[in-house]
């Protein structure tokens, strides 16, 4: 079952746990907080908050890649657990990740997958916890809904990037260790690789950037998944957009999809208030009805805001993936076709 079929199940949230969390609101003025960089022989907890690895050797490899990385890894208490399309219950999966953060033996959480499940811990989450043992959070795809929520309710940089249930490319370690290990302050963020053979002939054409509209902007950067920050809308986790650099990206959505996503965002105001907006890969998409292109339909949909657009950046679901500290500032250029890090994502 694929990711958009997995979101159709979605299910009504807890009204208790939404009536607390609208009470504890979103603080535009919170201070951000950095959590601490890497080193080798942290270690780091996995946890799956949306769905499971079909099999447990699947989890098995995903341990042994985060062994692979430097790191000890400690398995979350119901990380076997399986519940159809989820990894456990709500009120497990929350507990995971909830005791992750409040393990003192515990230096990093990453996310096993992604799939279907994250934004349904919104409610059983404990903000203040997060926000009193700041620890890096990384994980991509269904894992926006963390992203969003957690540097929404506690000002924490969280990390959109490679799952441990995959092998990380040279491109996407090297992202990984200049991010996370080595915290540097001011580098370029999901520059595309060097084409591999270049000659008479033979250019880029996979990891090409497309200027859609013009300019430069900075700003803390915000997003992640288009389908899963659309449904955070109207939600007490709605992201604050204003003055944020919102990246975006997608799997297995149509253009016409992608349109309506981009459409509830805009009568929603919310691309009103972006200082720019860079766009990520939006792969497997489904081009066969003869529709607007994907570009047309980015292109339209961002058109009028007054902002920089720029498209191709390696974020979303490709191998060559790169990590994208959600919260820390960042300047994006479109004369240079650039997203630059301004500040150390890590303490």
């Amino acid at each position: 079952m694929d990711r958009r079929s997995l979101i159709r199940s979605l299910a009504a949230l807890p009204l208790a746990g939404v009536a607390a969390a609208a009470a504890a609101g979103s603080d535009p003025a919170r201070p951000t907080i950095r959590p601490r960089r890497l080193r080798q022989g942290m270690t780091v907890g996995l946890v799956s908050p949306a769905s499971n690895a079909p099999e447990d050797e699947d989890i098995a490899f995903a341990m042994d890649v985060v062994r692979s990385l430097g790191f000890k890894v400690k398995p979350a208490q119901h990380l076997y657990q399986r519940t159809q399309y989820l990894a456990g219950t709500d009120q497990q999966r929350a507990a995971d990740l909830n005791a992750m953060f409040a393990d003192r033996e515990v230096d990093a959480i990453f996310c096993l997958r992604g799939g279907y499940g994250s934004s349904r811990l919104l409610p059983l989450l404990d903000y203040g916890l997060i926000a009193a043992n700041p620890k890096v959070l990384m994980g991509y795809s269904d894992i926006t809904a963390l992203h969003c929520a957690i540097f929404g309710r506690t000002g924490l940089v969280t990390f959109h990037g490679p799952i441990a249930g995959a092998n990380f490319t040279e491109y996407s370690y090297t992202q990984f260790r200049e991010t996370l290990i080595e915290g540097r302050g001011r580098q370029p963020l999901a520059a595309p690789p060097p084409f591999e053979d270049p000659g008479p002939g033979r250019v880029e054409r996979e990891n090409r950037l497309t200027v859609l509209h013009p300019g430069t902007a900075e700003g803390p950067l915000l997003g992640g998944n288009l389908t899963l920050v659309s449904h955070l809308m109207g939600t007490p986790w709605e992201p604050d957009f204003s003055g944020r650099l919102l990246f975006l990206e997608d799997v297995h959505e149509a253009p016409y999809r992608v349109d309506r996503m981009l459409t509830q965002l805009r009568l929603a105001g919310a691309l009103e208030r972006v200082a720019g907006i860079a766009f990520g890969k939006f792969t497997e998409a489904d081009t066969s009805n003869n529709s607007f292109s994907m570009e047309q339909v980015l292109r339209e949909r961002t058109a009028g805001l007054g902002v920089p657009v720029l498209r191709g950046l390696m974020i979303g679901h490709v191998e060559d993936q790169a990590v994208i500290p959600v919260g820390a500032r960042a300047r994006l250029d479109t004369a240079t076709a650039t997203l630059t890090l301004l500040e150390p994502a890590v303490a």
